[in-house]
């Protein structure tokens, strides 16, 4: 056995003990994906988020808004859906992790199956209207129109939390809630956090919960972590998930 695999079982081992696990995902969960404004992605070197993603744009000009805002909708729904989100979503399955915390605003937990998500930046493929606050996906919507529009004639808006707003009060308290009453934290693809969210794992650990990092590289909680997998995602999840059938019943 490897120390690779060591860890591996390791990290295993402490989600089977765990009574409550919960998970912080981030923008590295997916390799080459939208997952937030910080992205990493061709599209916003057309586009700069800072000006176009801003509130100030769209409510003074939200033509110009939504050229960055529905580009960024149609190619998160034309993207591969990466395998972590299903191995997550299993692990909820299973009755292995209670919550994920997510700092990406792309839905994909919920597409993957995942159903106890607080997504701290909000969620662009739910669309609220400015002027009667009507809910819509980003599905029933033409997004071609520049702006989409309600059916009263508001101009419509992603439910994420754009340049110049704050994540909501009730997204904190929730995300709160949840690392103080964990016993294990899963830190998955996270890189430069921003606070608040930045500050979670050190909550959880201060509650006296173990954390599993698992990351493509070291990063600025990796320090705290009981456990650190140097690795994609998806690689390092489908191998707990494979240890954890191969030694225990609790196949879906």
């Amino acid at each position: 056995m490897s120390a690779h695999d060591d860890l591996i079982e390791a990290a295993a081992s402490l989600i089977l003990d765990s009574k409550k696990t919960v998970a912080l995902t981030g923008d590295a969960i997916a390799k080459g994906a939208i997952t937030s404004f910080n992205a990493d992605n061709r599209l916003f070197n057309k586009y700069d988020p800072e000006e176009y993603a801003h509130i100030a744009t769209l409510q003074k000009n939200p033509a110009r808004s939504w050229m960055l805002l529905g580009n960024t909708i149609k190619v998160i729904q034309k993207s591969e859906l990466d395998p972590a989100y299903l191995l997550l979503a299993e692990l909820e399955k299973k009755g292995l992790l209670a919550t994920i915390i997510t700092n990406n605003f792309d839905n994909r937990h919920q597409v993957a199956g995942s159903r106890n998500v607080i997504e701290l930046q909000g969620n662009i493929m739910n669309l609220s209207c400015m002027n009667c606050n009507e809910k819509y996906s980003a599905t029933e919507v033409s997004i071609e129109e520049l702006p989409p529009r309600c059916k009263c004639g508001g101009v419509l808006r992603p439910d994420a939390v754009l340049f110049g707003e704050k994540i909501t009060f009730e997204a904190v308290v929730k995300t709160r809630e949840e690392v103080e009453n964990c016993e294990l934290m899963l830190v998955i693809g996270t890189g430069e956090l921003m606070q608040p969210v930045a500050s979670m794992p050190l909550i959880a650990n201060e509650n006296g919960a173990k954390i599993i990092e698992i990351n493509p590289e070291k990063t600025i909680l990796t320090f705290i972590a009981d456990i650190f997998i140097e690795g994609t995602p998806s690689e390092i999840l489908g191998e707990i998930v494979k240890w954890i059938e191969n030694n225990t019943e609790l196949n879906v």
